[in-house]
């Protein structure tokens, strides 16, 4: 699609745009573009504040249903395992169903999660609710994604992209602190109790205002796909989580089965993508890798994730075992990075609609590498607020990543490719998110283990282990770094100068 053909706005019947010289490029969305988009952002925001609910409510559950720490766990690995199963296949859903049909089908799946999961006898359907939901989720940030895309002008996109740093930064933030704040007076239960109203609502505005935006695609699902689908991402997030648990001795499976057999059934994966879609009926059409922007994003996202899950999951763990801090106290320390991320999208989204995304990539880059080294000199010694400033610097660094790597990445797509496009940006930050969180674990507890065998104190042990994993971050971000050189502004934008910028 073209500069010329973008410039204008959709009319409310589709995505299709008229010629430039029809109509000046738009300061505004139209209304009712407005209201879809507003209702998809709310949506998005509750589907995946609820994804981060679980740490904190884990404990009442596992006193409550009688179970086991490993077993609970079940409940966050059957989430993630869901999300990766079903996103590869959100390209061909939001094609066949449209906008309405798949943002109805999510909420009506989240909703029915949620109220199963506030039901359940016992933990059986409690991690059937949770995968219901998954399902329902897994739909919704591809769907957002593509419709921004869809009937949003290329000089107003990233500030309306922006809008998705504050869904996928400030929602997980806030999650804990929601949890936290319910589970006093309402118990694990009424996490999902106080979730289920809103989600009701929001299927409810759906059914009066949400619209389609874009031509459906009448293609027959593959089984074969979805399939391969399922064995090669559940696979590979099923391994990748079995690989932290088996640092710590708790995997039931050796982690290399599940991984190869993912990386083997990937490629199969790859191979019947590429011959389903000389007939344009790929579950996942890899086309989007010929746009040199898109594969850059993709690398850099990759990354970036890793460097994200890792922290998140290490930093807690140093606060609470190594510093000493109450488990109260060091939610409270993350927080103000979490909500500094998600608050500073819109604002990135704008300057990036007026120099493009290298101005800004880089020295985002640049700053969550440094603020990776910085966590690498933690010590049981060290000020909670050295790692208060160090984690806001990593928060503000990945705010100025993602917003211009959603945007110029797909950007640099044919619009029918939106859709799948999306679909492969979130099923890499599943699988990077998983990647990040056992390579974090391992490197750690194969170095604190070395560290406490030579007669280091526990705390002493435990930082040097979060030092190894840390450094190691560090290194892996400098190549994105070096693949921040190579990113423009999409050829199909409008040139630097023009209208909007």
């Amino acid at each position: 699609m073209t500069a010329q053909t973008e410039a204008t706005s959709p009319p409310s019947g589709g995505a299709a745009y008229g010629p430039a010289e029809a109509a000046p490029a738009p300061d505004r969305l139209p209304r009712e573009s407005f209201v879809v988009i507003a209702l998809l952002m709310a949506s998005a925001f509750t589907v995946i504040l609820n994804e981060t609910t679980m740490g904190v409510a884990l404990p009442p559950i596992m006193d409550d249903l009688n179970i086991t720490a490993t077993t609970g766990q079940w409940l966050t690995t059957a989430f993630m395992l869901t999300m990766a199963v079903v996103i590869p296949a959100t390209g061909f859903i939001i094609n066949r169903l449209g906008t309405r049909g798949a943002y109805l089908l999510a909420m009506s799946l989240f909703s029915l999660g949620t109220l199963l999961a506030l039901l359940a006898p016992g933990f059986a359907f409690l991690v059937v609710g949770r995968v219901v939901q998954a399902t329902g989720t897994a739909i919704m940030m591809p769907l957002l994604m593509t419709t921004i895309m869809t009937i949003v002008p290329h000089h107003m996109r990233g500030r309306v992209m922006g809008n998705i740093t504050l869904v996928i930064a400030a929602a997980p933030a806030l999650g804990p602190t929601l949890s936290g704040a319910v589970l006093g007076p309402l118990g694990w239960r009424g996490v999902f109790g106080v979730v289920l109203p809103i989600s009701l609502l929001a299927l409810l505005a759906g059914v009066l205002w949400i619209r389609d935006v874009a031509d459906r695609d009448r293609h027959p699902l593959d089984p074969l796909s979805l399939l391969l689908a399922l064995l090669a991402f559940g696979g590979l997030v099923y391994g990748l989580s079995a690989l932290g648990e088996s640092a710590r001795g708790g995997a039931p499976v050796h982690p290399a089965v599940p991984l190869l057999l993912g990386v083997a059934v990937l490629g199969l994966f790859v191979w019947r993508q590429l011959v389903r879609q000389r007939t344009d009926s790929a579950l996942l059409d890899l086309r989007v890798f010929r746009a040199r922007s898109f594969s850059l994003a993709i690398g850099i996202l990759a990354v970036s994730m890793i460097a994200m899950f890792g922290a998140f999951i290490l930093l807690p763990l140093v606060l609470q075992e190594a510093l000493g801090l109450p488990p109260l106290y060091s939610g409270l320390l993350l927080l103000p990075g979490g909500l500094a991320m998600g608050l500073l999208g819109p604002t990135i989204g704008k300057l990036y609609d007026r120099v493009g995304p290298r101005p800004i990539m880089l020295p985002a880059v640049v700053g969550v590498t440094l603020a990776v080294t910085a966590f690498a000199f933690i010590t049981p010694t060290t000020s909670p607020f050295y790692v208060l400033g160090a984690h806001v610097l990593l928060s503000l660094g990945l705010s100025g990543i993602f917003t211009p790597l959603f945007t110029a990445g797909l950007g640099d797509l044919e619009p029918h490719l939106y859709s799948h496009g999306s679909a492969i940006i979130n099923t890499v930050q599943q699988v990077a998110g998983a990647a990040g969180t056992a390579l974090f674990v391992a490197l750690m507890t194969v170095r604190s283990v070395a560290l406490a065998d030579a007669g280091q104190p526990a705390a002493d042990a435990l930082t040097g282990g979060s030092q190894l994993a840390f450094l190691v971050a560090a290194v892996v971000m400098l190549g994105a770094v070096a693949l921040t050189f190579m990113m423009r502004k999409p050829v199909n934008a409008p040139a630097e100068g023009g209208p909007g910028h």
